[in-house]
């Protein structure tokens, strides 16, 4: 049996890789459009920063080791430009035909230019593949920039923003919506804009770019801009095929990621899911997501039936030191699903202050938690953590508890550890926990 796999990056490679070891018999060919396969592509902006020194470092494997080690063979500047499910065959841009029994569609997502005019000059730039990054770092050493705007504040631009300034550049942020983020939280908004501000990088919301000038845009001087306006899924080949595009933009999927045409299943940004606290179809572009969506695609293209449940939307983005941690609803966005939303935000210590004053032990930085639970239910449905010290696992703790339906009152019980050297004896958590408990 023969497996196709449309797209070499994140899904597609995870899908083939998880076939293979399901069904060692079974012929997987992978076809990757560009000349790079399996990539950091969330390292990018640390290459451009120059933490990470050479792109190359970036890549994880190569088309020799998936053939040598894995047995499956990848194709670079293999673009596909059909399916043709009727005929289980896929064409390719050079004439040729390649036959399939089964199809796992991981075409990604492009950067969207947003209909802005001028998003094709020589001093505009995507942040979005190995490629662009490769044309942007050249372009810094080339013509030595002093001015950069971004536009869109989304994970991409905010880190694309942290990469610039470190290199020196002034930086203007301009996001189009009120909030940043991509999510529907003033108050998450107004500390990242503090944080920014801080190390010299304005965040200007509520500012809609529609032309790209070759000196300025939207009145900001500039010898550089950063596209980061969010992302659209590329659905065009598996839409011509006949495969069904959800409400969200994205290919529709079940939970075997199996599409409307039976045989064929994608995964990764192409591809929308289902979110865990609303049970509703949402498009949610993450390398976390990718990933783990591929396993299950290439896991029941050999022949399995594995089940993928849905995200949270769990993220976390750095801005000079300073983590922005969220999963599941802001109180606002809740509410447009439906949901009756409770909100406790607190701000307390990570560690006792008398280990720092003892023992010279890092400062006791102080970390802002906010959780949402529905009133209704008491289900949590809702965080975010910001703070330099431990917010990835504190946000993991609330993602956790998202997944698991957790009751507000479950989640202030949790066992969490206590030392002084690493947590203050009521973590964060459980301080907001036991706020929330009291709003109801």
């Amino acid at each position: 049996m023969a497996l196709v796999v449309i797209g070499g990056v994140a899904a597609g490679l995870s899908a083939a890789a998880r076939a293979r070891r399901l069904d060692p018999r079974l012929d997987i060919l992978v076809l990757e459009k560009g000349n790079v396969i399996s990539y950091g592509a969330c390292g990018l902006p640390f290459f451009i920063e120059g933490r990470v020194r050479d792109a190359r470092e970036l890549t994880v494997y190569t088309p020799e080791y998936f053939r040598r080690q894995r047995n499956i063979e990848v194709r670079t500047g293999a673009r596909v430009v059909s399916i043709s499910h009727s005929r289980r065959e896929v064409a390719l841009e050079s004439g040729e035909r390649v036959r399939y029994d089964k199809l796992v569609i991981a075409t990604g997502a492009r950067a969207g230019a947003a209909g802005i005019t001028g998003a094709d000059r020589p001093h505009v730039f995507r942040l979005h593949t190995y490629d662009d990054a490769v044309r942007l770092k050249a372009f810094l050493a080339e013509k030595r920039p002093k001015r950069a705007v971004v536009i869109g504040a989304g994970y991409v631009g905010v880190e694309a923003a942290d990469a610039l300034r470190r290199n020196g550049l002034a930086v203007t942020v301009l996001e189009q919506g009120p909030n940043a983020l991509l999510r529907d939280d003033p108050r998450l908004t107004a500390a990242l804009q503090k944080q920014l501000e801080r190390h010299g990088v304005e965040l200007r919301c509520g500012a809609a770019v529609a032309v790209i000038e070759p000196d300025h845009v939207a009145g900001v001087p500039c010898e550089l801009v950063i596209l980061s306006a969010g992302f659209t899924p590329n659905v065009e080949l598996a839409a011509e095929a006949g495969v069904e595009i959800g409400r969200t933009g994205a290919i529709r999927v079940d939970d075997r990621t199996e599409t409307s045409l039976r045989g064929i299943f994608a995964a990764g940004d192409c591809a929308e899911t289902f979110h865990l606290v609303s049970g509703r179809p949402a498009y949610i572009p993450l390398g976390t997501t990718a990933n783990k969506m591929g396993r299950v695609a290439g896991a029941n293209a050999a022949g399995a039936r594995e089940r993928f449940p849905g995200v949270a939307g769990t993220t976390i983005v750095g801005a000079f030191g300073m983590a922005f941690a969220v999963t599941g609803f802001s109180a606002a966005q809740a509410r447009s699903e439906g949901f009756s939303p409770v909100l406790a935000r607190v701000e307390a210590p990570v560690r006792p202050k008398y280990y720092q004053a003892a023992f010279g032990a890092p400062r006791s930085s102080l970390t802002t938690v906010e959780l949402v639970a529905d009133r209704a239910t008491r289900r949590l449905i809702g965080g975010t953590v910001i703070g330099e010290d431990g917010a990835a696992g504190r946000i993991n703790v609330i993602a956790a508890a998202l997944a698991a339906r957790m009751k507000v009152e479950d989640f202030e019980a949790l066992d969490l550890a206590y030392s002084p050297p690493f947590a203050a004896v009521w973590d964060p958590l459980l301080i907001a926990a036991q706020q929330l408990v009291k709003e109801f």
